[in-house]
């Protein structure tokens, strides 16, 4: 079974207002990868994942998943693939084992097989003492499991996750990052996951991309990305809130710094060799009267990535595109 993806300039124009959410998006998945696209709320995130699961049709460009064509082969895609998004239809009057043995059931498994699957799917995902209960009086983490087993059912080779653990507590929020991560390495499942939390990125995925207005910005491992906006960022917060933009336009004069962002309070500046540029910026600064409140050395995390890249924080609670 083809465990790839393969995207070739792919685009979405929604004919009410014209709205161009998906412009020209081109990106390859390998067989058995874990990888993460990112992006802030309108990017179009959203619906790549719904033209790479058959939700929409892609309005140009092409998709292969699993080695078949999205827009002509949908049926195909569909039996290769599980699919988990950020709202579920699951009866809430069902319980969960009974949920997961009519998914079996509507894959074509035999009633007996479907009791068989079930069990090792509750197992997998900690149901197991709540299988007998409702849905509908299930908690919010236990129908993320639920909703993970539900797109297990027929083993499929890729996995689409759209933000999985949002809104979960931290200790389910481990423990489904720990299934994925089994899931990955143990059977050899491709995964696709779209997060709102950046440090679900840079700890799971082996690549990421990161879309902004309808077009990838940059792609690479956590590391490699990191790379590229400097090894070290050094952080100002002045005594003064007008002294951000001071500050920004004397060290883009004196020192020639194209890599500075104000990010609410506080000035960030990604270079290398931190400690020799961080004199030469108190210098620059001190020199034009700019009364410094603190400063601070450190490496750049993926937020600061996707900050620079995007210009604006990605934030908790942000959810879905809205496309």
């Amino acid at each position: 079974m083809n465990g790839t993806i393969k995207v070739k300039h792919l685009a979405k124009t929604f004919k009410k207002g014209d709205v161009k959410a998906v412009k020209d998006v081109s990106f390859e998945v390998n067989e058995g990868e874990f990888f993460a696209f990112l992006g802030p709320n309108g990017a179009g995130k959203s619906t790549v994942v719904q033209m790479l699961t058959t939700l929409i049709n892609p309005t140009g460009g092409e998709a292969f998943v699993a080695g078949y064509d999205v827009s002509k082969n949908p049926g195909e895609v569909r039996r290769h693939i599980g699919v988990a998004l950020q709202e579920t239809g699951v009866d809430p009057d069902l319980t969960g084992r009974e949920m997961i043995e009519l998914q079996a059931l509507i894959f074509g498994y035999q009633k007996e097989e479907a009791k068989q699957r079930s069990d090792k799917l509750l197992d997998i995902v900690q149901l197991q003492e709540s299988s007998s209960r409702r849905i509908g009086n299930y908690s919010g983490g236990m129908r993320r499991r639920l909703d993970l087993a539900l797109t297990l059912v027929h083993e499929p080779k890729i996995l689409f996750l759209d933000e999985p653990t949002t809104g979960l507590d931290p200790s389910n929020r481990i423990a489904i990052w720990k299934e994925l991560q089994r899931l990955n390495k143990e059977n050899g499942t491709t995964i696709f996951l779209t997060t709102q939390y950046l440090e679900e990125a840079d700890s799971l995925a082996d690549r990421i991309s990161i879309i902004n207005k309808g077009l990838i910005v940059a792609s690479g491992t956590p590391q490699e990305l990191k790379a590229q906006i400097g090894n070290d960022l050094i952080t100002l917060t002045f005594a003064k809130q007008e002294d951000l933009m001071k500050a920004k336009n004397a060290l883009e004069t004196e020192l020639e710094m194209a890599d500075i962002i104000i990010q609410n309070d506080r000035l960030n500046l990604y270079v290398n060799e931190g400690n020799k540029q961080l004199l030469q910026v108190v210098r620059v600064v001190d020199q034009y009267g700019l009364e410094i409140e603190t400063t601070n050395l450190s490496s750049p995390t993926l937020d600061d990535i996707f900050l620079k890249i995007t210009n604006e924080p990605e934030t908790e609670g942000s959810g879905n595109d809205g496309e």
